[in-house]
């Protein structure tokens, strides 16, 4: 098996992490495999914001957890949190984003970091309080965010998972 496959086959998400920061140029690959995502038609709308600050991490999953009501939410406390971000009117953003969002996960698993797909801001975005926590952190207002990627070193092994899903070939 090659190793494509392989980090493709063994990559699960990952819920809890040590406390250990990521090596910069690690970061930057992960980011970077990011943007080489494909972007429908080539129109590349994204912006990736790259949270390293876990105090601005909590603040963020605070006013997530407090619009959502979900007392105590903290996204895993994670070390880094990715936030790709995509202009609204877009007609492939949330596509280009998930694009984008895969590969920052099999990069960062590559790697030897964890991940996990963090999805609640999608509908919510516009709320005053959460556009105010966007806002410092410089993502557009005429941005969405369909999903985050927290990533961190994993404080467990992830467990082998089976796989399902109907397959039909057609020859």
């Amino acid at each position: 098996m090659n190793d494509t496959l392989k980090t493709i086959f063994t990559r699960r998400s990952t819920r809890k992490f040590l406390r250990k920061p990521i090596p910069e140029e690690e970061l930057q690959q992960i980011v970077k495999a990011a943007l080489c995502a494909p972007s429908a038609r080539g129109l590349q709308t994204w912006k990736f914001t790259v949270v390293e600050n876990r105090e601005k991490i909590q603040e963020l999953a605070g006013v997530i957890g407090e619009v959502l009501g979900r007392s105590g939410y903290d996204m895993y406390q994670p070390e880094v949190l990715i936030i790709p971000s995509n202009q609204k009117e877009s007609p492939y953003g949330k596509e280009d984003n998930a694009c984008a969002m895969e590969n920052i996960f099999l990069a960062a698993h590559s790697l030897g970091i964890g991940s996990v797909w963090i999805n609640q801001l999608q509908g919510i975005c516009d709320d005053p309080k959460v556009r105010q926590i966007l806002s410092k952190l410089e993502i557009p207002a005429d941005h969405v965010v369909y999903g985050m990627a927290a990533l961190g070193y994993g404080e467990l092994p992830s467990d082998d998972k089976k796989r399902t899903g109907e397959v039909t070939y057609i020859r």
